[in-house]
């Protein structure tokens, strides 16, 4: 709309500002209210030494299910799907996972993992683009395993006896709130009110949790980051063949070890069959950091067509005509 629409761009540009101050400002309250909250609910109980040990085996059994979730399942998972060894591919997401353990935030701790899954585990571009942003929204492994548990602990303190169909109702419901949550911290107790009214549970209850939760919530998002990178991974080897182009040399999943340049090169050359180097030949290492280099963004590509390098005037002719002082520059153009 030009210079007409500029009433409204400030508009929006004011309304933003202002709702940030608001969201500043009950920041600055919000913990105070949860102080509040917790000493209301402390003040309740008639012995608040047992409910301190309910909490107490409500977090470690929170913890042990995390550990036997992100351990063992998915990265079994991993193993049996891509015939690969997920030790190999944890350790190139270090950063991310410790990243998740600082910030708690699933969001925040998705350019780390973009940058480790290419960098270290050499995933193809397109598929970290697609499969981490749908995963850092829906794929919850933690916060569905925590939901359930919690709603299950609020039952057991308030003697309310659950039947096998109301287990199955709370499964349910918290995979599908998770899938809702937002990648920010503690947002499951915003999700944790429709799995508790899915069984008639009270909704007060979930005070009982907050003094535990922000501890909780750094494991189970480390637990969701490792989901979302290992689903990556396992996208990756199904759909290698797909996303294997004419000319094309590197897999989508390469392995973080020295490549020879000879390899390189008999890549370009054979339409991305790695051969075997010649008798005698010593290859020349180069370390994974410059291989990720020559190796480019999507695979090493076929090298470019020569092109003629025009040639070189006499030195008695430089002087006689301008045009040939100008140098082609498409001629001095180096392929890594």
């Amino acid at each position: 709309m030009g210079p007409n629409g500029s009433a409204l761009v400030n508009f929006c540009q004011s309304l933003n500002e202002a709702v940030l101050k608001i969201v500043a400002i009950v920041i600055w309250y919000f913990p105070f209210g949860i102080v509040f909250l917790v000493a209301g609910k402390i003040l309740e109980m008639s012995d608040p030494s047992d409910m301190g040990k309910k909490l107490g085996f409500y977090a470690i059994t929170v913890v042990m299910g995390l550990i036997l979730h992100g351990l063992f399942i998915l990265p079994s998972m991993y193993f049996f799907i891509t015939k690969k060894s997920p030790i190999v591919y944890i350790r190139g997401i270090l950063q991310a996972l410790l990243i998740s353990l600082a910030t708690s935030s699933s969001s925040a701790t998705l350019p780390i993992t973009f940058k480790c899954l290419l960098e270290n585990n050499h995933i193809d571009r397109r598929i970290i683009r697609f499969v981490l942003p749908v995963g850092a929204t829906i794929n919850m492994d933690g916060t569905a395993l925590y939901e359930a548990v919690a709603a299950i602990f609020i039952a057991q303190v308030n003697n309310y006896e659950l039947d096998f169909g109301q287990i199955i109702t709370i499964s349910i419901t918290a995979t599908a709130a998770s899938i809702g949550a937002a990648g920010i911290p503690q947002a499951g107790l915003v999700t944790m009110v429709i799995v508790l009214t899915s069984v008639g549970l009270p909704t007060d209850d979930i005070t009982l949790i907050i003094a535990v939760d922000w501890a909780l919530d750094r494991f189970r998002t480390m637990v969701n980051v490792m989901g979302d990178a290992l689903a990556t991974g396992i996208m990756a080897h199904i759909c290698r063949k797909d996303f294997m182009q004419e000319g094309d040399g590197v897999p989508l999943i390469c392995e973080t070890k020295p490549v020879h340049i000879q390899q390189l090169m008999n890549c370009q050359q054979n339409n991305g069959s790695f051969q075997p180097l010649p008798a005698g030949g010593k290859p020349e290492l180069i370390s994974p950091d410059v291989a990720r280099l020559m190796q480019l963004e999507e695979g090493v590509r076929p090298l470019p067509p020569e092109r003629k390098i025009p040639p070189v005037p006499p030195r008695h002719l430089k002087h006689k005509d301008k045009e040939h002082c100008s140098i082609d520059m498409n001629g001095l153009e180096t392929n890594v």
